[in-house]
C-alpha cells in the first residue's frame, strides 16, 4: 500500500529552518561581561591616584590655614599694642623671640625695659613648624635672626619700623610689616624689601 505525502501549502524548507532557529534563546539584553584583571587594575590604580591628590590638597589647605592662624595671632598682638597706645597713651611692647619662636605683648609699666613683669603680660602665643620667624629687621638697618627683636609703642605710634620675615611649611617667605608712620600692620607675600625712612641730608630743600 503506497502512502503519499501531500505538504502543506506555503510549507516549504526556508521555514522549517526559521523555525527551527527561533526556538533557540537569545542573548538576554542586559547581560554584560565581567571585568578583566587589567581593567581592575587600572580603575584601582585611578582610585587610588584620585585619593592622593585629594590628601595633598587637604594637606595643603590645612597647612596654610594653620600659617595664617598662626601669623594672624601675632598681627593682633600688635595691631591691639598701636590701639591701646593710641587709646590709653601707654607705652607697650612686642617681643619677638627668634630663638624660643614665640612672641610677647606687655603693658611697660616700669622703668627697667629689660624685665618683663607677670603683671604687665597681656598676650602671648608660640610659633610652629608650620610658621617660622626667620629674622626681624628693622628701619633704622638693625638685623636679628637670633635672640630677642622688640617693637615699642607710644601715643605717637612705633618707635621703630620693621619687618618681620617667617617661612611656611613650604619655606615659602612671608613679610609682616610694621610702619612707623602707619598704625596698619599687614601681612604680603614674600620677602618684601623694607622702606627706610629718609635722613637729613636726602630731603630736598624746598
Amino acid at each position: 500500500m503506497t502512502i503519499c505525502t501531500v505538504p502543506m501549502p506555503g510549507d516549504t524548507a526556508a521555514k522549517r529552518v526559521s523555525r527551527v532557529v527561533s526556538r533557540r534563546p537569545l542573548p538576554q539584553a542586559g547581560a554584560r561581561r565581567g571585568f578583566s584583571l587589567v581593567e581592575l587594575i587600572v580603575v584601582v590604580s585611578l582610585l587610588g591616584l584620585f585619593i592622593l591628590m585629594a590628601q595633598v590638597n587637604l594637606f595643603g589647605a590645612l597647612g596654610r590655614r594653620t600659617f595664617k592662624a598662626q601669623v594672624q595671632g601675632f598681627i593682633s598682638a600688635m595691631r591691639m599694642a598701636a590701639t591701646a597706645a593710641a587709646e590709653t597713651g601707654k607705652r607697650y611692647e612686642v617681643i619677638v623671640d627668634i630663638s624660643e619662636q614665640a612672641y610677647l605683648l606687655r603693658e611697660i609699666s616700669s622703668s627697667n625695659l629689660a624685665e618683663v613683669l607677670d603683671e604687665e603680660i597681656i598676650d602671648s602665643g608660640p610659633f610652629g613648624s608650620r610658621c617660622r620667624v626667620s629674622y626681624v629687621e628693622f628701619d633704622d638697618g638693625d638685623y636679628e635672626n637670633e635672640g630677642e627683636a622688640k617693637f615699642r609703642v607710644g601715643h605717637a605710634g612705633w618707635n621703630y619700623g620693621g619687618k618681620v620675615v617667617f617661612l611656611d611649611d613650604r619655606e615659602q617667605p612671608h613679610t609682616v610689616v610694621i610702619n612707623r608712620l602707619n598704625p596698619i600692620v599687614r601681612l604680603v607675600p614674600g620677602d618684601r624689601e623694607l622702606m627706610r625712612p629718609k635722613a637729613k641730608d636726602e630731603v630736598p630743600s624746598p
